[in-house]
């Protein structure tokens, strides 16, 4: 006669005497601040290159986007490979190369190759998101990627914090060239990191303990079983349409579905406001607040100050208040940095006031973005993933490409700010509108 399940009968399963996973997750953190760090210095630089090589506003925002035309271009690829070869050797050679166009970008003199550099920058760099995240989906339970996910994204709000005020010190006291040099050597140092100690999966790992390997398995098959028992949410799972959805088991069908589509054109809606605001906070604080240079590189860190908070917050409340939904907190990013948007174009020219409000505008803007990444791992299964989350981050990061450039001719055309902050708020209610239309996966 076999046993019923229960919590009593399970809980010698759950024992685990290794925690590898987190040592993974640390590496993944650092070496992403790294990816961060190389691709958001243009921003903190353009005051500089926009005075050594006469560049005009559009010139400007297109040597942000080109980066993200790059970046676009090789995930889907990169996911095609993750799917077959793994992550180990294609996050290496990444790593790699970026770091060397990297140093490469201190050598240049003008516009046409500073643009052409960083395109081929966000090539080199593009393999890397679909990598990390397909790495969190391989070494964590379902119960733990939003948690995970959301230290992921964190690392994405640790480098704007140090870049600004670290890039605008070297560039004051050693010149803008110099910026790239340093920033080039991390990459090497981490890319050999990455190879002798992280694996693909972690039954391909000599420091994963059998009972931590059965944690990470085996709890998805225990939770298959009592996950009748979950909670109700009420009148939120009515809202963000909590269904069963069947799993996506070929490529062909991440292709097809609007839950894919749906939750690229809201990560597309949203990092068009993360990665404009990445781009032009800085030319803000100088040209419309009156900053120096020093004190701008002080104040453009508040809003990555506010997201590394809200990027880990928002992964653990996906994981643990919202019982593995992903869509409240990405609905709460949408309207409430809408919000902010409105506050930001009517703040006084006060600066505790705009450091406020710019790090409030950050942390709002992160509480969400972990589950984008995380929402398609409950709709897919391992060897699908990869494909999932590269078109995902391929589709979401052409905003990165798009929102500079647009701002850039806005402010060409008008030179008012306002009116920037003013096209960041639409593209977030748009987004929310979106999102609305997706269905929330039940997550085994």
């Amino acid at each position: 006669m076999s046993l019923p399940i229960s919590k009593a009968n399970i809980s010698p399963v759950l024992k685990k005497k290794t925690r590898y996973r987190w040592v993974v997750l640390t590496i993944i953190f650092c070496l992403y601040v790294v990816c961060m760090a190389d691709r958001m210095n243009i921003g903190v630089l353009l005051p500089f290159l926009k005075k050594d090589l006469a560049l005009t506003n559009f010139q400007s925002g297109a040597i942000a986007s080109f980066f993200f035309l790059g970046y676009a271009v090789s995930q889907i690829p990169a996911g095609f490979w993750l799917s077959k070869k793994g992550s180990r050797g294609i996050v290496t050679i990444a790593v790699i190369a970026f770091s060397v166009i990297t140093f490469l970008l201190g050598t240049v003199s003008s516009a046409t190759i500073f643009i052409l550099l960083r395109l081929v920058l966000g090539l080199a760099e593009g393999p890397v998101p679909v990598s990390m995240t397909s790495t969190i989906n391989q070494w964590f339970p379902a119960k733990e990627k939003g948690t995970a996910t959301g230290v992921y994204f964190a690392s994405t709000q640790f480098a704007p914090i140090i870049v600004p005020i670290v890039a605008t010190s070297i560039a004051l006291a050693f010149g803008w060239r110099q910026v790239f040099f340093w920033f080039a050597v991390p990459g090497i140092v981490l890319a050999i990191v990455w190879y002798l100690f992280v694996r693909t999966k972690p039954e391909d790992s000599p420091n994963v303990s059998k009972d931590e390997l059965e944690y990470i398995r085996q709890s998805e098959v225990i939770t298959e079983v009592i996950s009748d028992e979950q909670k109700s949410l009420g009148w939120i799972d009515k809202v963000i349409r909590y269904k069963k959805v069947k799993p996506l088991t070929t490529n062909k069908g991440i292709f097809t579905t609007w839950n894919i589509w749906g939750n690229t054109l809201s990560y597309f809606l949203m990092n068009s406001v993360v990665y404009g605001m990445l781009t032009w906070v800085p030319m803000y604080l100088v040209n419309a607040k009156g900053y120096s240079l020093l004190k701008m590189g002080f104040v453009a860190s508040t809003p990555a100050i506010g997201g590394l908070i809200g990027a880990i917050l928002g992964g653990w409340l996906s994981d643990k208040v919202f019982l593995k939904r992903r869509k409240p907190t990405m609905l709460i990013t949408a309207i409430t940095t809408s919000i902010m948007m409105l506050v930001i174009i009517n703040i006084p020219n006060n600066g505790m006031l705009v450091a406020l409000s710019l790090g409030l505008a950050g942390f709002f803007l992160n509480i969400g973005l972990p589950a984008f990444t995380a929402y398609p791992m409950g709709l897919t299964n391992r060897d699908t993933y990869p494909v999932a989350i590269a078109t995902v981050n391929s589709g979401g990061n052409l905003g990165g490409f798009f929102s500079p450039l647009i701002v850039g001719a806005i402010l060409d055309a008008t030179g008012n700010y306002n009116l920037a902050f003013g096209f960041f708020g639409v593209l977030l209610v748009l987004g929310f509108c979106v999102i609305l239309t997706i269905k929330e996966p039940v997550q085994n």
